[in-house]
């Protein structure tokens, strides 16, 4: 499987866009116009990337990737947003996806990766405890 992992472009969002609607704990469904928005203002950001791995030239898999300075520790990297087609889940293509955030991690300087994933995905918790994750923090979240 030739594997390519790069960052999104604008002619990517409609197959980002299925990704993350297509997901039944997604959120708010948003405007393709409020997408758009989100992905350019993220690539103005230094320390934020989305990035697609693509198979075959379609968007196989998606994630955000942001570098936060600490306080008490040293750098770390915050993901956000991944997905993978459903059609091939259970291929790498995910794990190809982290390993590629965990070498950006180092590269940055980062002590660690960090995540959060809705409690109701049991195959997403386990497939971040297969990669070395553990459950060390109770996420919470306000809506405002």
């Amino acid at each position: 499987m030739k594997l390519e992992i790069r960052d999104a472009a604008e002619r990517d969002l409609d197959e980002i866009i299925a990704l993350v609607e297509g997901d039944s704990l997604g959120g708010q469904p948003r405007t393709r116009a409020d997408y758009l928005d989100s992905l350019r203002e993220i690539s103005t950001h230094p320390d934020n990337r989305v990035v697609v791995a693509v198979l075959e030239g379609r968007v196989a898999g998606v994630l955000q990737i942001t570098f936060i300075p600490g306080l008490r520790q040293a750098w770390r990297a915050q993901v956000e947003s991944v997905r993978v087609q459903p059609g091939l889940r259970g291929s790498g293509i995910g794990s190809t996806l982290m390993e590629w955030v965990f070498a950006r991690a180092r590269e940055r300087g980062c002590g660690l990766v960090q995540l959060t994933t809705n409690a109701a995905r049991t195959d997403a918790r386990r497939f971040y405890r297969r990669l070395g994750f553990e459950p060390s923090h109770v996420g919470m979240k306000l809506y405002l």
